[in-house]
């Protein structure tokens, strides 16, 4: 018990600070949460990508089987949900929800200032690695679960592969290899961009919650807490041994699979008409719960 309240105190209470100031503020100062979640899509996040990705030193072996753990997870994940929603006679978009949910885990704004604090700074690269696997795999299956009706998966697919930090993570990785040192005002650019991302990411998420309103928890909200704070760790725990995972490779894979449901569903949700309620809810459910799961999970790895 001793070690679970300093890692409850030091890792994840200067988080939810930062993210309670954007609940408490953002309504007040009337910040748009849109433009910040658009800012921090399309210009910060690819900067930290790239800072990342064409600095990083990792071995590609372990950066294959770290993404292979987390593909994993996520296929099963959202398999095992469309397996219990039709086990249980849930409507199609209820399922559907459900999918999105246990998928698409918000291991950006929330999941890397988290392993920054709990694994240090020299976790950031496989923080980043297991950032682009994950929103680029459920953003897939995700929008793929919620437009089955009317899209086709390729249709997804090319919505995935036009993430702009998915577009970045191939010239950083030739930067890397080719050993290329950037002139110093565009490196000392992208690397001011790069370092805005975290407290952006938080402060928008912040502001993005206070947007819900009051929450209405159903059974189906329990369910799908249950899948993304529960079972995806404890699932992406057994896969990590098979992949020969260990230390702080392994650690890091199994705390971003133990991130709380991503606000980023609940604009697919709202996009096409899925559920945006028990989805919504879902996302402010599982930031709050993940404040005691994270904090076992964290122990344990």
């Amino acid at each position: 018990m001793r070690e679970l309240v300093p890692i409850f105190i030091d890792t994840l209470i200067p988080v939810f600070l930062i993210v309670g100031i954007g609940y408490l503020l953002g309504p007040r100062l009337e910040i748009d949460a849109r433009s910040l979640a658009r800012a921090a899509y399309y210009i910060l996040a690819p900067a930290f990508i790239f800072t990342i990705l064409s600095r990083s030193d990792l071995e590609a072996d372990v950066v294959v089987r770290v993404m292979g753990a987390l593909a994993l997870t996520s296929f099963a994940m959202g398999f095992v949900a469309l397996w219990i929603g039709r086990l249980l006679g849930r409507p199609a978009k209820v399922t559907a929800a459900l999918v999105l949910v246990a998928v698409y885990g918000n291991v950006g704004n929330f999941g890397l200032p988290v392993i920054t604090f709990a694994f240090g700074e020299e976790a950031l690269p496989l923080a980043g690695v297991a950032f682009l696997t994950v929103n680029a795999l459920a953003f897939l299956i995700g929008v793929t679960a919620a437009t089955w009706h009317r899209l086709s998966p390729m249709q997804a697919v090319g919505t995935a592969l036009r993430t702009p930090a998915l577009l970045v993570a191939l010239p950083a990785l030739l930067v890397n290899v080719a050993n290329v040192d950037l002139p110093l005002f565009a490196d000392r650019s992208i690397g001011l961009l790069a370092d805005a991302m975290i407290p952006v990411m938080l402060l928008t998420l912040g502001v993005q919650l206070a947007g819900m309103g009051r929450p209405h928890i159903s059974r189906d909200v329990l369910l799908g807490s249950g899948l993304r704070l529960l079972l995806a760790p404890v699932l992406t725990g057994l896969l990590v041994k098979g992949f020969a995972l260990d230390g702080m490779a392994a650690g890091v894979t199994i705390a971003q699979s133990a991130m709380p449901a991503a606000v980023f569903t609940s604009i697919i949700a709202i996009e096409h008409d899925l559920m945006p309620d028990l989805v919504t809810t879902t996302v402010l459910l599982t930031t709050i719960a993940s404040a005691f799961t994270l904090t076992a999970v964290l122990l344990i790895v």
